[in-house]
């Protein structure tokens, strides 16, 4: 395994998010574009998105999502690129991370039923927690030591 394999997952997270960029965008400005309102009176923070329906809402909460846990996995990532440290367990989760965060990302964009939404988030943040946990052990070299608790 080489350590550059942890970059696919790693720039799959980032394209998901310039694609719900841009359909963030498509979807704000085709809303914008069939309103009749004062466009000043968008300038109000939360104005926009106290008017506009779940089409145009959704996705941009997605968006905002993209720069939570994510961010973490960017960190981590780049971590163990670093330290030499990405094996086939670490890519691996790394790409099912991308593809939880994938799906959740549909979900939230389009139908938005929210349990799913919600269950799909839980299970790409878990893996991230692993990812993060695995590596904190082997930094600070509890590997032994955990694995005689057993």
């Amino acid at each position: 395994m080489t350590q550059n394999a942890i970059f696919g997952p790693f720039f799959a997270t980032v394209f998901l998010t310039l694609i719900v960029w841009v359909y963030t965008y498509i979807r704000r400005i085709h809303f914008i574009g069939r309103i009749k309102t004062n466009f000043n009176q968008l300038a109000v923070p939360g104005k926009l998105a106290q008017i506009s329906p779940a089409a145009v809402s959704n996705p941009s909460d997605n968006l905002k999502n993209l720069f939570e846990i994510p961010v973490l996995f960017y960190a981590i990532a780049l971590y163990l690129f670093v330290t030499n440290q990405v094996d086939a367990v670490y890519v691996n989760a790394a790409w099912i991370f991308v593809i939880f965060r994938a799906l959740h990302s549909v979900v939230h964009c389009t139908f938005n039923r929210v349990m799913l939404r919600f269950y799909l988030y839980l299970f790409a943040t878990l893996v991230v927690w692993f990812i993060t946990i695995r590596a904190a052990i082997a930094h600070f070299g509890l590997t032994d030591t955990l694995m005689s608790c057993f």
